[in-house]
């Protein structure tokens, strides 16, 4: 995430396309605690009814400097060119945050607007292939203050290995 940032700015949206099984949305939220910003990330699944609040949302987030989140953008046709005329309108904020980040979800769909993909950064995540690389996806987001946040630590551990096992076979 880190190396995709700097390729971002308060103008150019993250637009990661969805592939089946993977999910970036924990990947973001670990990334803005390690940034320090995990109070400053605001989401909203899209769907019928969520127009208005997601276009203030990234109105609101424009000037405070917030990042935004906006997922399953393939669910919502009707915002797609409400969202195109947001990303195009960006540069003619006054008062633009240069802390503000726009990021999408979609799986891939006719009418996502090019636009917002012509002028975005695409990050495309695939799921891991196999037991061993599915089990350190799942290691990889655990750390020890939370895997030692238990009173039976040792049977604690063994539970979570069986959890993450039996995700990774399934």
């Amino acid at each position: 995430m880190e190396s995709i940032y700097v390729d971002t700015d308060n103008l150019t949206p993250l637009v990661f396309i969805l592939s089946t099984g993977a999910d970036p949305t924990a990947m973001l939220y670990k990334f803005a605690k390690d940034k320090g910003l995990s109070d400053k990330l605001d989401t909203i699944s899209l769907g019928q009814g969520q127009t208005e609040k997601a276009l203030k949302l990234i109105q609101d987030s424009c000037i405070s400097g917030s990042w935004v989140l906006l997922q399953n953008c393939h669910l919502s046709e009707e915002f797609m060119p409400h969202l195109e005329n947001a990303v195009l309108g960006l540069p003619e904020v006054e008062e633009m945050n240069e802390n503000f980040r726009l990021y999408l979800t979609s799986t891939p769909v006719e009418f996502f607007p090019v636009s917002v993909l012509q002028n975005g950064v695409k990050l495309t995540t695939e799921p891991p292939r196999g037991i061993k690389n599915n089990l350190k996806r799942s290691y990889a987001e655990l750390t020890d203050e939370w895997l030692d946040d238990c009173k039976k630590k040792e049977i604690y551990r063994k539970m979570v290995f069986a959890v993450a096992f039996f995700h990774a076979i399934v």
